[in-house]
């Protein structure tokens, strides 16, 4: 092996090298634009809620975290577009989760 051969590799492993951190800076950017946007809408949310809707809604993501995201994406849309009126309480939340829960099908079992 010469030395323009180690050269080469030499430079293509710094390359690679690179590239790996120029992407692990982008991925650490990205989490911090998801962290500051998760911030956004919890201070959102605290503007929102009531306490004990803000209770509740916190023991739903810790059971269905999904639906709790859409759920807080849906009243953080709500409130940006002036469709609240004050803030809500554990009542009207409760009445919006029964409209954003998908309807249960009911299947009955006949034996013969």
């Amino acid at each position: 092996m010469g030395d323009d051969e180690l050269a080469e590799i030499r430079r293509k492993r710094m390359e690679q090298l690179q590239r790996q951190q120029m992407e692990q800076g982008g991925m650490e950017e990205e989490l911090e634009r998801q962290r500051q946007q998760e911030s956004q809408i919890h201070m959102a949310l605290m503007q929102i809620l009531e306490p004990n809707a803000r209770e509740r809604l916190n023991t739903i993501k810790l059971t269905r975290p999904e639906f709790a995201k859409a759920v807080e994406q849906q009243l953080v849309m709500l409130a940006q577009s002036g469709r609240l009126r004050g803030r809500i309480d554990d009542e009207q939340l409760k009445a919006l989760l029964t409209q954003l829960l998908p309807k249960k099908k009911d299947y009955t079992i006949t034996r013969r």
